[in-house]
């Protein structure tokens, strides 16, 4: 059965959206979806399926957060082999001036807009290296997210879709675990 990570978006980031990471688990087993594991406490859930259709399972997931909590974040969906191919994928490897806590990785919730890579390339003026490829934006800090200028509410429009972001060494170990959990 394959192994799924669930990100949310906006979950637990301030006062608002408040989910504990047990009762988010206990929601996901409510839902059919087998074992499902968290990491740390921002809506990282990885769980095992049998259902192949990653829009109706998000929009299952969606509609139990709504009804159990009063909320309604996005869930952007991987599969053990997407977030491989992301890892793979990552167009800072092998330079030595990046560090991983420096780095997000957004994953989208669905395929950037017609030109969505021309126009992120095209923000300029900003210390920030950003790179799209597919389904993912890799955005590099050099100074540290926190302070960041890139404006950040161009980027859903820019691509043309909604994401969420995880640092490099929460990528890492969310693939790790995933992994893991196909192994057993």
């Amino acid at each position: 059965m394959p192994v799924y990570i669930s990100m949310l978006r906006g979950v637990n980031v301030g006062p608002h959206n408040r989910i504990k990471m047990d009762v988010l688990r206990a929601l996901y087993e409510s839902l059919g979806l087998e074992d499902p594991r968290t990491y740390v406490q921002s809506g990282n859930v990885l769980f095992r399926t049998k259902e192949k259709n990653p829009a109706k399972l998000a929009a299952k997931i969606q509609d139990g957060i709504q009804k159990k909590f009063g909320f309604n974040p996005a869930v952007v969906l991987r599969t053990t082999e997407d977030v491989r191919a992301a890892v793979a994928g990552n167009p800072f490897a092998g330079r030595k001036d990046i560090e991983p806590d420096k780095l997000l990785l957004t994953f989208l919730a669905g395929s950037p807009a017609p030109g969505a890579e021309k126009a992120v390339s095209a923000l300029k003026g900003y210390s920030e290296e950003l790179h799209l490829r597919g389904r993912e934006l890799y955005i590099y800090f050099p100074n540290g997210a926190g302070r960041s200028k890139l404006p950040w509410s161009q980027l859903d429009k820019l691509v043309g879709v909604t994401g969420t972001a995880r640092n490099w060494n929460s990528v890492t170990k969310l693939l790790e675990m995933a992994e893991q959990m196909e192994a057993e």
